[in-house]
């Protein structure tokens, strides 16, 4: 092979795979991929087809001659083109129009050209289609050289779509995971604990109307805290979705002393509530993996502020333990139970935390009887 032709082909193969990777548009990806076939095989016309779900294969692509009139062309199953597109040899004509491999799927389109080679647009399991190149009755047929040349492009420009399709795919995935993660720490955390704040700072208010106690003072100091480490938790997201890097993830990653957080919301809990829910902890729970701790405690969060708003209990327990088995949340009230007219968004988004780590979600409620909140997780090892 002329190592000219072979370095152009390498450089060539080389900017698709940037531009593939890069995001470009996969029309424009695919548009380059038949200029450069066209190129390298010095073809009159090059083109890409692609095979659909019937194994018939369409022009998606076209270099030279007229390619308004070529996009969207389509050949059967049965031609040469339909035939590489399931993983059949590549195939090289001198006179298409008469040959018995190719005769009988000539178009009217292609009525024009004599020369004609055609290979797989892919390799091995991720064979999308076809590439193949036409030249004029007047020209040198294609050789063995060229159409090897064709091939090795073909399975390499093919590859790189392959790869590109699933780098696509995973950037999506990962971005709606990113999205919905967004949406539940938005929930679970900050909204929480501006709830929690505006709850003090209303106490605060409705007891400024008879004196303003050291207690308030305090009290109006906390929530102003709160608010403030709220601020910086928000920027902190900001910051790291511009960056393109996740919020907080050294933190998600490492253990958590699931304990401490437990004392941690049933202590603001009390403020709120006026009275201490009791707090049963049995098991190992210091060396709680980040992402498991952070659905349990939003799980307690989300009980704790559900009592507060709407039971009117006047007693909570909350138990966490750890088996075997893995992680067990319950919080138990003796409320009102859950009004029905009370959106319940924050209990579906613990059913979906619980449902990803592969646990279970469920709530029991009555008037008569009170809320009982259960988170179940699982735990490697």
């Amino acid at each position: 092979m002329d190592p000219t032709l072979a370095s152009r082909a390498l450089s060539a193969t080389t900017e698709i795979t940037t531009r593939a990777l890069a995001g470009d548009d996969s029309d424009a990806v695919l548009e380059s991929v038949v200029r450069v076939a066209a190129e390298l095989a010095e073809a009159d016309l090059g083109l890409v087809m692609v095979r659909g779900s019937d194994d018939t294969v369409v022009v998606e692509a076209a270099s030279g001659g007229n390619t308004g009139r070529l996009r969207g062309l389509m050949l059967p199953a049965e031609s040469v083109a339909g035939t590489l597109a399931r993983g059949g040899e590549p195939v090289v004509a001198d006179e298409f129009t008469t040959d018995p491999r190719t005769a009988p799927y000539v178009p009217a389109e292609l009525a024009g050209y004599e020369r004609f080679a055609a290979a797989p647009f892919g390799s091995g399991g991720r064979v999308f289609g076809a590439l193949t190149v036409y030249r004029t009755p007047d020209a040198e047929s294609f050789t063995a050289a060229t159409v090897d040349l064709l091939s090795a492009f073909a399975a390499q420009a093919g590859m790189v779509l392959a790869l590109s399709e699933g780098a696509n795919a995973r950037e999506r995935v990962g971005l709606y995971e990113e999205r919905e993660r967004i949406a539940r720490e938005l929930h679970d955390v900050i909204v929480q604990r501006l709830y929690a704040a505006g709850m003090q700072l209303d106490r605060v208010r409705k007891r400024m109307r008879k004196r303003f106690a050291q207690a308030d003072y305090t009290r109006l100091g906390d929530a102003v805290e709160e608010l403030d480490q709220t601020i910086d938790e928000v920027r902190g997201t900001v910051r790291a979705l511009r960056s393109g890097e996740p919020a907080a993830q050294s933190e998600r990653e490492t253990s958590t002393d699931l304990a401490a957080s437990a004392r941690g919301e049933v202590s603001t809990a009390t403020e709120l509530l006026g009275y201490p829910p009791v707090l049963e902890l049995t098991g190992e729970l210091a060396d709680i993996p980040g992402e498991t701790a952070d659905h349990i405690r939003a799980g307690l969060r989300e009980a704790l502020s559900n009592v507060v708003r709407h039971s009117g209990a006047g007693e909570t327990k909350v138990g966490l333990f750890r088996d075997r088995a893995g992680l067990h949340l319950r919080v138990r009230d003796n409320g009102c139970g859950v009004p029905r007219d009370v959106a319940q968004r924050g209990l579906r988004h613990l059913r979906e935390r619980a449902d990803a780590a592969g646990g279970e979600f469920y709530v029991n409620s009555s008037p008569s009887m009170g809320t009982m909140v259960a988170m179940d997780l699982p735990l490697d090892g």
